[in-house]
């Protein structure tokens, strides 16, 4: 598999590039669902609210990363309303998940892998679902992500290593 090595940056929460990124990717992941949830369906089959955050996790860290997965579904929520409020538990976890998971791949591969991409993206649906399994007992809604998200996990996956890829001397 290809890697393509680069700049990989991890910044700390008392730095205020973490909180400059951190807003950059959270706008993304605003903007985004608001044009994937005018289609029909478009939020569950596209699930563009985790995009943005394994971009700002894989390029700039855990930190940028977490504030991305944590704020971007809360400021949804609250001005859009979408996720819906009992969705967000669920929701902010598999984004939490991906934020962890697209940094320690970053961290492992140190660079751009496309291997590490699908393997970070792997692993939060994985744990995620889990998760959800747990948290609402029923295996087939729990599955939702790979039965009708399955178009988003694979932009999360060719889209965010392509991103990635494009971004990679910034």
């Amino acid at each position: 598999m290809e890697r393509t090595t680069v700049k990989l940056y991890s910044f700390s929460f008392r730095e205020i590039r973490t909180y400059l990124f951190a807003t950059l990717f959270i706008i993304g992941n605003i903007v985004l669902p608001q044009l994937c949830h005018l289609l029909p369906n478009g939020g569950l089959m596209w699930l563009p609210i985790y995009f943005f955050t394994l971009i700002a996790a894989y390029k700039y860290g855990i930190g940028v990363g977490l504030l991305t997965a944590i704020l971007s579904p809360l400021i949804n929520s609250l001005f859009f309303g979408m996720p819906p409020i009992p969705s967000l538990p669920i929701i902010l976890t598999k984004s939490i998940l991906l934020a962890v998971s697209g940094a320690y791949a970053a961290h492992r591969w140190g660079g751009i892998s496309f291997l590490g991409i699908f393997l970070a993206v792997l692993a939060y649906q994985f744990v995620g679902l889990t998760v959800e399994w747990g948290i609402t007992g029923n295996f087939f809604h729990a599955l939702q992500d790979i039965r009708i998200g399955y178009p988003g996990l694979l932009v999360q996956i060719l889209g965010g290593y392509l991103l990635l890829r494009l971004i990679a001397k910034l």
